[in-house]
Parts: C-alpha cells; structure tokens; sequence
C-alpha cells in the first residue's frame, strides 16, 4: 500500500471517528438536558409550597420552547389535535346546518345539500328549542355550545323539537349525523362569455375535487377562455393541494416548489402532466391575508410568467411544518424547512431573533403605507430575481409582490359601516330581516339573477338598520353615508343572497364593485394588454 493511500485511509479513519464523537456528544447533550428537565418536575413534585399541575407545566414549558425557535412551530393539546385536523380533511360529523343564535335562540340559516337535515326536511328560519329533549332557549347559548350539542359520530342519532312559521306546535326531527363536507371552494361562476372567477378559502383534501367540479360545470356553459383565480384571505393548507392547483396551469417538467432545511434535503415539485388549463389567460388575486400555499400557486405562476398576479404583497409564510405525535396523544408541529419558488425565492418574511416584532408585521405595513402606495415599498437590488421566462425582475425577502398592486381602500367614509360590523349590528339586522321576509322574497325572486337586478334595500329598511346601530351607541353619519350607504346595501343585499340561494352568490353581488376584479377584466379585455405585463 502506497504512503499516499495510507493517508486517505487514515484521514477517512478520522473523520469518522469525529463524526461519530460529534454524535455521541450530541446525543449525550440531550439525554442530559432531558435528565434535567425530569429533575426539575421531580423536584417541584416532591417539595413545591402547594400542589403543582405538573403536565401543565409541561405542556407550557413546550409551548414557550418552541415559541423562540420560529413564528410557526408550536405545541398542540391532545384535546385539540382532532379539531384540528377537521377544515384541511374536508369534512366533519354532524347533522348538516349553517346557523346563528339570534335572540338566544339557535336559528337554522341554510341546510348543507344532500345532508342529514335536508333529508329529514329542516328549512332555513326554522328555530331549534330542543334537543334530545332538552330546551335550548333562552340559557346563553354559545357557538361552542351548538357543536357540543349537534356534531358527533356518523351513524348516532339526535332528537330535534323545532319551531317553524305558521305551524302552531313544534315539530320534532330525528337525525342520524353523517359526515359533512367543509368546502374550500366558496364560489365559481362566469363573469362574461368567455371569463369565470374561482375563489378558494383554504387548500384541503378536497380542494382539486371541488376545483375540477366546478371547471368542468363553468365549461358545459362557456367556453372558459380566462380564468381569474382569487386567492385573497387564503391562509393556505395541504402542499399537495397548491402542488396539483398549480399543476393545472403549468406544462410538463415545470419546477413549482421546492422545500429545503437544515436537516431537510432539497425536494423539487414538478409538473407532471398537462394541465386543464394551461392555453387560457390567467389572473391570481392575492392580498396580505395569502399565505403559505396561496404563495406557492402564485409564486409557480408568476416565476414562469403564466399569469398575472393582482392586489398586495401576500403574507410570507414559507416555513413548512411537519407533525410529530408525543406519547399522550398531543403533538408538535415542527418546521423542518422553507418553500422556495422556481426561480429561488424564499417566501418566509424575516423572523430572526424578532418574532415579537414578525407578529406585528402586519401592523408595520399599514404604519409604513405599504398598503396604500406601491412607492412605500422598497425591495434591495440583492432580492431581485428574474423569472424563469421572460426574464421580468421579481423579488424575494418574503411573500409574494403582485404585478399589479391594488391599494387597500381605508376612506375616512367607511368608518359608520365598518362600527356597523365590529359591534355587530349589521349581521343580526340582515339574519332578522331574512326571518321576516323569506317567503316573500322566494316567491317574487326565484332566481339569484333576478334577485341580483331587480331587488333593492329600500329607504325603511336602512332606516331600520340606522335605528339597530343607534341602539348601540353608533350615532347616524350623514357625511360617511354618502359613499358607505352603497356599501352596506350591496353588504345587506350579498348576505341576503347568500341565505336566500347559495353561499357562492354572495360574492355575485359583492364582486360588483371589487377592485381588484375590475382591473383584472380591464385587462382580460385587450390580449396585448395582458400580455404586456408578462413581457411576451
């Protein structure tokens, strides 16, 4: 054997041996650490002046540990691990009821299509004073409440007495819960002949599900040749949701996120087959409320110049968290890495021994006037990054930054409606509005779009809300009503729609006025306009 090769075998010997030594010391470190802990409770145990909640103390120690690693790794009771789980799993188990305790009594808005109550023959305005023989009214009932009282297992049955209009005794219903879906898909309808909108709250396990559904519905009506996508206020979800939505829009062996940590190898997600929608003009809509995987669909999209992207700078949420199971039955959600776009942006805003400061982040643009003004937001040369395309300069540092930016309209004017909706006058009064008119306004309007022409809030009816806001301390505002009486009638007008059809028309009504979606038709109209934005 060669001195040379006596070299490489000894230096190869010594750098397994360290690396070794590196990990029994590691190891070591944490097995004393943990040592250390379980004394500590021991001690508090034994020799505490009063009795102590030792797994409480635990389970705070946990908490204000993970609390300085990141924004977003965190502690999760056993208790809370199921409930978790229901809005991204797209379902839960129960008897199938949107509802409002209106003058603490538990009112039925809309029954879920094809669910338990609609089978049985509840209808929206019916009034829920029992159940399983127990009365309801009248004791302070909470939200909480309501779902201790009708969610449960599939296949359990409970036993419902209702008050309903014109019948002069009560009715009673029995239910055998089932499962019921929770959408993430709040509306999908056409704008014009050629234009649908698709609004998603959330990125679930049955978000493609809903979002296939609802394209090949718009499709047998129109040819869809422009789709505006709105992304506003979708805090995010399932990876594998924004991975198969951006899928849609992107050809074959397109990069579309890729995820990297310290102890996380990089793992790159491509496209993998042609997309339903990858010819069309497309338009994402996003605002400070898109986070984590609404980043990554427009992040995708935008870094391949495939669409344009619409409103305000998003969240910046790029921390991906994965769950670990404790022996209790509790969990951690630990962040093990960070998303990153095609191009190589990192989507996670700064966080680095401020997290303070990260929470309050969303405070800091409104102070700065980023909300209001592009000009009030300054990126350095050294977060500027070309898109895969056509080679437009974009930005890192955290979220995504639109092509268009929209300003958030904060008019002095809106101050009456929006007293009107934090003291929560404005809701009640449309809920009680509803109860007193149904019928009537299902029989002259039988259809959303007739509601959407010809039905107006009249003048007594906003004399009437005027009153309700004066009962709670919100004097009538002659100045602001000038601009907000529009928009607390297209308010009332929405929630009626939303109650009297189906929850998706409510933004029918309320997209009427919508900024964001106005600029996105203006450009949609004029193809060299929309492709000018792409640089193509």
């Amino acid at each position: 054997m060669s001195y040379f090769n006596t070299a490489k075998r000894i230096l190869f010997l010594e750098l397994v041996l360290l690396t070794s030594c590196n990990l029994i010391t590691f190891g070591q470190d944490i097995q004393g650490q943990a040592i250390k802990f379980g004394r500590v409770l021991n001690l508090i145990e034994s020799f505490y002046v009063d009795t102590a909640n030792v797994s409480k103390l635990t389970e705070n120690a946990i908490t204000e540990m993970l609390s300085t690693l990141d924004p977003h790794s965190i502690y999760i009771s056993k208790d809370e691990v199921a409930e978790m789980n229901q809005p991204l799993e797209g379902n839960f188990e129960g008897i199938g009821i949107s509802f409002n305790v209106f003058k603490d009594t538990l009112m039925v808005m809309t029954t879920i299509p094809g669910g338990p109550s609609e089978r049985v023959g509840l209808r929206p305005g019916d009034r829920i004073v029992k159940v399983d023989n127990k009365n309801i009214v009248n004791i302070g009932l909470k939200t909480a409440d309501v779902f201790k009282l009708l969610r449960g297992n599939k296949g359990t049955v409970v036993n419902l007495s209702i008050l309903r209009k014109g019948e002069s005794s009560l009715l009673d219903f029995t239910i055998i819960r089932d499962k019921i879906p929770i959408l993430s898909l709040d509306a999908a309808f056409l704008l014009n002949k050629e234009t649908a909108y698709i609004k998603l709250n959330k990125f679930a396990a049955t978000t493609m599900d809903e979002y296939k559904a609802a394209m090949t519905t718009l499709s047998t009506t129109a040819k869809v040749k422009n789709l505006i996508l709105d992304l506003r206020g979708n805090g995010g979800g399932f990876l594998g949701a924004a991975y198969e939505l951006a899928n849609q829009f992107l050809e074959e062996r397109k990069l579309i996120v890729y995820t990297e940590g310290t102890h996380s190898p990089r793992k790159d997600y491509y496209s993998t087959t042609r997309g339903d929608f990858i010819q069309g003009n497309l338009i994402i809509l996003i605002d400070e409320g898109s986070a984590s995987a609404s980043e990554i669909v427009s992040g995708a999209i935008q870094d391949w110049d495939r669409g344009v992207i619409i409103g305000r700078r998003s969240y910046g949420k790029g921390l991906v968290q994965q769950p670990f199971l404790l022996n209790d039955g509790s969990m951690i959600r630990l962040t093990t890495a960070h998303y990153y776009t095609p191009a190589g942006r990192n989507i996670q805003k700064p966080y680095k021994n401020d997290i303070k400061n990260y929470k309050n982040e969303y405070l800091k643009r409104f102070e700065n006037g980023e909300m209001f003004s592009k000009d009030s937001i300054s990126f350095p040369d050294s977060l500027m990054i070309q898109t895969l395309g056509t080679k437009r300069k974009v930005y890192g540092g955290g979220g995504i930054m639109p092509d268009i930016f929209i300003p958030m309209d904060t008019s002095m004017y809106y101050k009456y409606f929006n007293n009107l909706v934090r003291k929560n006058v404005l809701f009640p009064f449309v809920v009680g509005f509803i109860d007193k008119t149904r019928d009537q306004l299902k029989t002259k309007y039988k259809t959303i779009d007739s509601f959407k022409n010809d039905f107006h809030v009249t003048d007594a009816t906003f004399d009437d809300l005027i009153k309700a806001g004066e009962k709670e301390g919100i004097n009538k505002d002659e100045e602001s009503l000038k601009i907000s009486g529009v928009i607390i009638e297209r308010q009332i007008k929405a929630l009626l729609a939303r109650d009297l059809y189906d929850t998706g028309d409510y933004y029918k009504i309320m997209i009427e006025e919508d900024k964001e979606v106005k600029k996105a038709l203006e450009i949609l109209s004029d193809q060299k306009g929309f492709n000018h934005y792409l640089n193509k």
